[in-house]
């Protein structure tokens, strides 16, 4: 993966020469006159870590998985978002991991966590490094060092049942190696967030990610049966059948706690038989409104496609769904995805039911292309992002979710938000948006904005990002649908679900990390 971008770096491919002018004359995009800064010019603080933590570490799982060299701990600072690339390319990583630990076993991660709570070292997990609202950026201020647990030795699947449809699988394991696995069993998991060619099962859990067939798939949360959970105060098994009333679900408690609570070490979740065929295919809608209604009859009265999704106007005519087509001249209105997977007979009858609804909402079929071009295209849109950066622009997403009612009111002020802060920034920007994910009671609204980056790129994005949450939360959203809480979201994370809460929280906490090193700072404000 790219030191200082997203993925394999020959996937960023320089823009259209067309789009950058569009830029450069639409928003006043300008090169950085800073010069590129190579990995090897990085410079990185020696590690804080005494020799007897060290020595600890190495001990408990092995002399060479204990790694301090520079390159490895740049690798593992911070995540990426917008931000977190914007300050590596600048060659700031004085936040780096003083050591990169990388066990083996459920065994192993204990024996590092009790060593790191002993000697105050803050713990951060580290599953693919795909985390957007710096879930691995920790406040270790106070701490002995910070260590990166990077779980990518667990990596197996342990387990598949294939009566109960259950498959066991280690948190390191990343998403595309899990579905091969899977498929040689007649297997699938169907979840394809747009992180999944380098996010791991641990990530998915510890982050609750949604797919984007979440519609016919599911949330990964709700994919989620049985966790192993390692804490510095032991270990926690959790899930004994499908669904219990023995109690609150305390698998729940784990997922999105993004490591403040434990390290997952073993997922077993729900699977589903691998689908025969796949079809997607597009439709038109006059405006984002008249979409936004026809999707919510789809969900709330069915059959759901397995794929539902939703461009407004503007992400429609620039053509961010179609990744192959970005820059060219697009559909007026606003285009709406619909995929289908499954069998054969069964995708031909749910697709046919579908298309009555959307023809009945005003909707107009465009055929199999706009659909198969985004599920060609699913995943590019973080590397687009990178060659966005590279012509001096700004270009970020945020997410929220909200009841059917809320959506127009919160659709608007998070637009007002974005646009207003960077316009009088002196930067105006591009907004668009889609609904990614669909539900009979609302949806997820997926903001993409696109701006010159200003003097100060990180405080530009920053001022905006601020406003935008202050927005959600006003309007009655949540703070993130999919993304997580992180250190980005946090103290807004609180004002959602009140001070009572947070104590409650931190009382969990307190109980399995007293010490409180697992990734200190994410997910929870400080204590009083």
């Amino acid at each position: 993966m790219a030191w200082n971008g997203w993925g394999d770096p020959a996937r960023a491919t320089p823009l259209p020469e067309p789009v950058t002018r569009l830029l450069q004359d639409l928003l006043g995009v300008r090169p950085s006159d800073a010069p590129r800064v190579r990995l090897d010019q990085v410079k990185v603080a020696d590690p804080r870590l005494p020799g007897d933590a060290l020595t600890a570490l190495a001990q408990a799982v092995g002399d060479p998985h204990v790694r301090a060299d520079a390159e490895t701990r740049i690798r593992h600072t911070r995540g990426k978002s917008t931000p977190d690339l914007l300050r590596i390319r600048a060659g700031e990583v004085a936040d780096a991991p003083d050591a990169v630990v990388l066990p083996a076993t459920h065994d192993e991660v204990l024996a590092v966590l009790r060593i790191c709570a002993e000697r105050r070292i803050a713990v951060v997990p580290f599953g693919g490094g795909t985390s957007v609202v710096g879930g691995l950026a920790p406040e270790a201020g106070g701490f002995t060092g910070v260590v990166a647990l990077d779980l990518r030795r667990m990596d197996a699947l342990v387990d598949v049942d294939p009566v109960s449809r259950t498959a066991t699988l280690q948190p390191g394991l990343r998403a595309p190696r899990a579905e091969e696995l899977l498929r040689e069993h007649g297997f699938t998991l169907g979840h394809y967030p747009q992180s999944y060619e380098w996010a791991s099962i641990g990530g998915f859990a510890a982050a609750r990610s949604s797919g984007q067939a979440s519609a016919g798939y599911g949330r990964f949360d709700e994919m989620v049966l049985a966790l192993t959970v390692a804490t510095p105060e032991g270990t926690l098994e959790l899930g004994r059948a499908p669904r219990s009333a023995a109690g609150p679900d305390l698998r729940q408690l784990v997922l999105g706690s993004e490591g403040a609570f434990g390290v997952i070490t073993s997922v077993t979740v729900r699977i589903r038989p691998a689908p025969a065929t796949a079809a997607y295919e597009g439709w038109r809608f006059p405006s984002f409104d008249a979409g936004t209604a026809a999707l919510r009859k789809v969900a709330q009265d069915g059959p759901l496609p397995t794929v539902l999704r939703l461009s407004d106007e503007t992400e429609t005519m620039i053509g961010l769904a179609r990744p192959d087509r970005i820059g060219a001249l697009q559909e007026s209105g606003c285009l709406a995805v619909a995929g289908y997977e499954g069998e054969e007979q069964e995708v031909a009858a749910r697709r046919a039911a579908v298309e009555r609804v959307l023809r009945e909402a005003g909707g107009e079929p465009l055929g199999a292309e706009p659909g198969e071009s985004w599920a060609h295209g699913r995943f590019n849109a973080p590397y687009l992002r990178d060659s966005l950066l590279e012509i001096g622009a700004m270009a970020e997403t945020l997410e929220t979710a909200a009841f059917w009612s809320k959506i127009p009111a919160l659709y608007a002020a998070v637009r007002d938000a974005l646009t207003g802060t960077l316009t009088d920034a002196g930067t105006p920007p591009v907004v668009m948006c889609h609904i990614s994910h669909v539900y009979p009671a609302g949806a997820s609204l997926y903001f993409t904005v696109v701006s010159a980056q200003g003097p100060d790129p990180v405080a530009h994005w920053l001022r905006a990002k601020h406003a935008a949450n202050d927005a959600i939360i006003a309007a009655g959203g949540t703070i993130s649908h999919h993304h997580g809480v992180g250190t980005d979201h946090r103290d807004w994370y609180a004002a959602e679900i009140g001070p009572l809460a947070v104590d409650l929280l931190r009382a969990v906490k307190q109980r399995v990390d007293p010490a409180g090193v697992l990734n200190p700072g994410v997910l929870l404000p400080s204590s009083r």
